[in-house]
């Protein structure tokens, strides 16, 4: 069974009289402890795919299911951690109010929510930023607090809508690296990016959508390069 499946999916969007199309029948699986990169340019249909997955929005057709439950009942996202592309957090509270609301929201003590939450901001270098309040925080560190909310409650599969975005050469260092421990923790890991070099660091297969059609998955190989380049033209 799957950790992640999209099966036949399409979704349009209405703009006054006229119906455009984001994605057109979508297949893709994700196994459990794979890092499974989505790629493409901007506009391409990868943040749909993840808001479809979230059921932050409704497929018009097909079927997306995580773990072999439907992707629209509430217990099947409870194995999941999400980093949207742009992480938005209330601006008086700090790093630490940030992180204990997330983990509560989560389900978890105060004080599992602190022993998480401390070694997340060591290992993301945001200890000393930690109370201070999220709107002294730049585009970079609100997207390492963003992770670590994504991460407080050790979830089983992690959604990251673009998750280098806004990040320095240091950032990306980091992230890169915590990515690649849950990967060696067996974590799900389903990643959305526009960033080849990304996708080809950290991921075990990939899917390129272009044009709101999957143009290609599978492996992530240099040899496969100029063939992938060929089918998405």
């Amino acid at each position: 069974m799957s950790d992640i499946s999209y099966t036949e999916v399409h979704k349009n969007y209405r703009t006054g009289y006229k119906r455009r199309t984001v994605l057109e029948s979508l297949t893709l699986s994700v196994e459990s402890g794979e890092f499974y990169g989505l790629l493409g340019p901007n506009g391409a249909g990868k943040s749909t795919s993840i808001k479809l997955l979230l059921d932050l929005i409704r497929p018009d057709s097909g079927s997306i299911g995580i773990r072999g439950l439907p992707a629209h009942q509430p217990q099947a996202r409870q194995p999941l951690g999400y980093l949207p592309e742009n992480p938005y957090f209330y601006h008086y509270l700090s790093g630490w109010d940030t992180l204990i609301f997330c983990g509560r929201a989560s389900g978890m003590e105060k004080k599992e929510v602190k022993e998480r939450g401390a070694q997340l901001f060591e290992v993301l270098e945001l200890t000393e930023a930690a109370n201070r309040p999220v709107r002294s925080y730049s585009k970079g560190m609100t997207q390492r607090l963003g992770l670590a909310a994504a991460l407080v409650h050790d979830p089983d599969i992690l959604v990251l809508d673009e998750p280098m975005s806004g990040l320095d050469p240091l950032g990306r260092h980091l992230v890169a690296t915590l990515l690649g421990d849950l990967k060696k923790r067996g974590k799900t890991i389903f990643m959305s990016s526009h960033i080849l070099s990304d996708i080809e660091r950290l991921c075990d297969r990939v899917g390129i959508v272009y044009k709101t059609k999957l143009c290609f998955h599978g492996q992530v190989r240099r040899s496969e390069e100029r063939r992938v380049g060929k089918e998405c033209r």
